[in-house]
């Protein structure tokens, strides 16, 4: 009876260990509008989009999962700045600027060092990373309304299988 018990106090602390590798950075911003996740089905983020409005705020993100694009969060605004991950890159920070209405800034740092900067330098800061230092950035979540992008939040974790290949 003790080694069944034993057993079953194994097996569960194992299938909890993985979400101890995981933590959410809350979302910044007014919050208005629909709520939009990056969540993919294809593997780790493999590449980011970004579009802002001229001299204003973020209009719109896309994420690449694996080798599949997300749909488009927000609008597309002019020409996207895209950070394409390098194999075994990650993305270890999400900072930027927001305000009651929109993200007016947003940076995606890399755990190779590389970043990408979009938007304007204005209003209140926010800065997401990982509480565990092997998590890198698993998806965005937030709020779009017709204009832009409204809030965002991050979301980390260990990803199980560090290849970034569509196999």
């Amino acid at each position: 009876m003790f080694s069944f018990l034993f057993f079953a106090v194994l097996c569960t602390s194992c299938l909890a260990a993985p979400m101890m590798n995981s933590s959410y950075s809350p979302s910044v911003g007014g919050g208005s509008g629909s709520s939009f996740s990056t969540a993919g089905e294809n593997g780790r983020i493999t590449a980011i989009r970004v579009w802002e409005h001229n001299n204003a705020y973020i209009a719109g993100i896309q994420v690449r999962n694996g080798g599949i694009w997300t749909k488009l969060f927000g609008k597309k605004v002019g020409l996207a700045q895209e950070l394409e991950l390098f194999d075994e890159e990650t993305i270890v920070q999400v900072s930027g600027k927001y305000h009651s209405n929109y993200i007016y800034k947003i940076v995606f740092v890399t755990s190779r060092g590389r970043s990408l900067t979009a938007g304007q330098p204005v209003h209140l800061s926010f800065n997401f990373y990982p509480i565990h230092p092997d998590a890198e950035l698993k998806l965005l979540s937030g709020r779009t309304n017709a204009h832009g992008i409204t809030s965002v939040g991050a979301h980390w974790g260990v990803v199980m299988g560090n290849s970034t290949s569509d196999d």
